[in-house]
């Protein structure tokens, strides 16, 4: 009999479909039109990283991608990250809302067709390092939270051997590449707001790994940086 973990595909696919019809409606909805090209580009930049993504750990890590769909909400995730995650959800949304409104609707932003090229370029880097991670760390919940059930270590090879949180790296990668991509400048802004968000769940999370995962404080030691290797 195969020991293999079994995924649920239709709740996969109706996680998928409900995150990605969110991300729609906070960006066409504020825009006021569906006749926006950049932010069909972003749009199907997303969905195909999704899709590719998730068929990617369906296929080598199917036990990663149950941790990814089931990980939120389990009484094991820590109590703040509960909080902090909803928090940020709900800045997310708002931030796609504020480019929609800024970008399409009012244009209070006059962003250089160059500089979007460069922020498809940002997002499509924040891919390539996004899924270096997951290739990497077989424990990457969306959750705060200690996985003694599937014996948790700490990984230090690809990316986190520069970098202690190359997940966070790629969020702050993808925010302001989408924000340029999608021609908001005020979106800019708030990209680094999100980041700072995350930067402070960053810290939060580390207390927590050093805390209850063995030779995490070494690991500090080893590696410096937590998103940008010489600067933080």
């Amino acid at each position: 009999m195969s020991t293999e973990p079994r995924v649920d595909l239709v709740k996969l696919a109706v996680q998928t479909a409900v995150v990605m019809l969110a991300i729609g409606l906070a960006l066409f909805v504020p825009a006021g039109t569906l006749a926006w090209r950049q932010g069909w580009i972003f749009f199907a930049m997303m969905l195909g990283f999704t899709i590719a993504e998730n068929l990617w750990l369906f296929r080598n890590n199917p036990e990663l991608l149950k941790e990814r769909m089931n990980g939120i909400g389990r009484k094991d995730q820590e109590k703040w990250d509960k909080v902090l995650l909803a928090i940020l959800g709900a800045a997310f949304f708002a931030w796609f809302a504020l480019i929609g409104f800024d970008a399409v609707r009012f244009r209070w932003s006059r962003v250089p067709v160059v500089v979007e090229i460069f922020g498809g370029i940002l997002v499509l880097v924040s891919f390539r390092l996004l899924h270096a991670t997951f290739q990497e760390n077989a424990f990457l919940s969306p959750a705060v939270r200690v996985q003694t059930e599937r014996a948790q270590t700490v990984v230090r090879t690809g990316p986190y051997a520069r970098v202690r949180h190359p997940m966070y790296a790629g969020f702050a990668l993808q925010v302001v590449g989408a924000a340029l991509l999608l021609g908001s400048w005020w979106g800019t802004v708030g990209a680094f707001a999100l980041i700072a968000l995350v930067a402070r769940r960053a810290v939060l999370e580390e207390r927590v790994l050093r805390q209850r995962l063995a030779d995490y404080d070494e690991y500090l030691r080893t590696v410096r940086y937590r998103f940008v290797p010489f600067v933080w």
